[in-house]
């Protein structure tokens, strides 16, 4: 049963499934602010100068997350990912995309006590990152996936970042959109049980009650997770999986980039 309290509902099952990606990241994990977080750098003759905040799924810091990373990498931008699960994402409790959590599994205890940590450090990791990466000239973008997307809204209610974005998201409530103060990219799967057509037109109504600058991409027939976990045997779901990737790229490049 869907909580009224949330537009995007929590994680639940529709996050637990997906693809596996075949690749050999190229960055590597280093600690900021004492939490793992992967880093993905551009080659030098590409780098554009500025940062890409990258917030996970409950998968953390997959094989899929770090392949992506490095696809905004590609694009110029510095990409740090953090590990807000430190060590401990979903995946470690499922063997393989089509096991099923173990008996007895809480998956609310597991919610809280990880979304309690990401409340609390993801502001002080983000300003280490500033700290430690950013200069008077470095601009900072943020994108989150699922579980990332709440800290991409709270990251926009800042004045230090230029623009964010998210992919199928969960647990946000209309405060998350009332407070952002920078353009946000909603990249969307038609088929979502946590964020489905009704939550996906409440959000946007209020959006546009609040004069909020915002991009809507919609994907037809694809569910949840589209966007980092695709099928990518089938021609269609890494279609939209590589044009969520570019249309998130691009908004980024206008707003920090080209602007």
């Amino acid at each position: 049963m869907a909580d009224a309290e949330f537009i995007a509902q929590p994680p639940g099952p529709c996050c637990f499934v997906g693809t596996i990606h075949e690749g050999t990241p190229r960055g590597k994990i280093e600690q900021v602010f004492n939490i793992p977080t992967y880093i993905a750098r551009p080659a030098e003759n590409k780098s554009n100068g500025h940062v890409v905040l990258y917030f996970p799924d409950v998968w953390g810091l997959s094989n899929n997350a770090s392949l992506l990373m490095d696809g905004f990498a590609d694009a110029g931008y510095l990409t740090l990912g953090i590990d807000y699960f430190n060590g401990d994402p979903i995946s470690k409790y499922r063997p393989s995309k089509n096991d099923p959590l173990p008996e007895g599994f809480d998956l609310g205890a597991w919610r809280t006590k990880h979304t309690t940590f990401a409340s609390e450090n993801v502001p002080k990791w983000a300003a280490a990152v500033r700290e430690k990466f950013g200069s008077d000239k470095t601009k900072y973008a943020c994108v989150g996936y699922c579980f990332g997307a709440p800290y991409v809204c709270s990251m926009l209610a800042t004045d230090h970042v230029s623009a964010g974005a998210f992919a199928h998201p969960t647990a946000l409530k209309e405060e998350n959109f009332t407070l952002i103060k920078h353009p946000l990219l909603l990249s969307c799967a038609e088929h979502d049980h946590a964020f489905g057509t009704e939550a996906r037109r409440k959000a946007i109504d209020v959006l546009q009650r609040d004069k909020k600058v915002y991009h809507l991409q919609l994907f037809y027939g694809v569910g949840h997770g589209f966007a980092t976990k695709a099928d990518l045997d089938d021609p269609y779901q890494l279609w939209c999986k590589e044009q969520s990737l570019k249309g998130i790229i691009d908004w980024f490049d206008l707003w920090l980039v080209r602007s």
